[in-house]
């Protein structure tokens, strides 16, 4: 483990857009193929906490890092899609465009939040899942994953276009049939978190799954399975699925 380096805490957030006569839809982005991390891939939106997500949740008091990991969510959710998500009352349209121009200008979320008449509203969110790999010579990320039911009165999602290229919407299924017919690209993690909500057909149950397993801090690691190099994860973290041939994971 010398050679690996400092995980860097980060925090994503799984959208879910319910429909009564379908699978639920979730909210996925494209990243830059030119971002050294997970280029070209599709992620659900999220990024780095920062310093002002720190600073912020010490002044709301409560876990520290999980506060820091909700706020830096609906930060980076806004940032990256132009959804308001975990802020009470849903500002405006016109509050909402300038709160992102705010953020995409590296205004503190603090202060962008300050000039608005809305408010972190953090029970929005549902702790879900914590991956933090143990890679060497490549950036580790400590992710937190939350989900969060899009509101009915929602506005239209829309790409920032720095990061990320391209947002679509689509069920967990539809991700992992397109990902294993080579339309598009997937990490690790996402993957088997893909695998984990295609079980669930509305953001409730999802939820109801994720308040019953506690959130444990998931580290894949290689083990030989039938003379092949897996790479693998717990089997009672809520996962169908453990274990994929080394060769045909995508790591980041």
């Amino acid at each position: 483990m010398a050679d690996q380096q400092t995980p860097i805490p980060a925090a994503t957030l799984v959208v879910f857009r319910d429909r009564s006569d379908a699978a639920a839809e979730l909210l996925m982005v494209e990243r830059a193929k030119a971002m050294v991390f997970a280029g070209g891939a599709l992620v659900f939106p999220g990024g780095r906490i920062d310093a002002g997500d720190y600073a912020m949740a010490e002044q709301l008091g409560g876990d520290r890092e999980d506060t820091a990991a909700r706020i830096a969510a609906i930060r980076e959710t806004i940032e990256e899609a132009g959804l308001p998500i975990g802020l009470s009352p849903a500002p405006d349209p016109a509050t909402l465009i300038a709160l992102r121009e705010a953020l995409h200008a590296n205004t503190p979320f603090a202060q962008a939040l300050a000039a608005t008449d809305t408010r972190l509203d953090l029970d929005q969110l549902v702790p879900f899942a914590r991956w933090l790999p143990a890679h060497a010579h490549m950036r580790i990320f400590d992710t937190r994953f939350y989900l969060a039911r899009l509101p009915a009165d929602a506005p239209v999602a829309s790409v920032d276009e720095t990061e990320n290229v391209r947002l679509l919407w689509a069920t967990a299924a539809q991700v992992l049939a397109d990902a294993d017919a080579g339309r598009v690209a997937i990490i690790y993690p996402t993957r088997r978190n893909l695998e984990r909500l295609a079980q669930f057909a509305s953001f409730d149950e999802a939820a109801a799954q994720a308040r019953a397993i506690p959130v444990r801090t998931i580290t894949p690691y290689a083990e030989e399975r039938d003379g092949r190099t897996h790479l693998c994860i717990p089997g009672d973290a809520g996962y169908p699925v453990t274990s994929e041939a080394m060769n045909s994971a995508m790591r980041g």
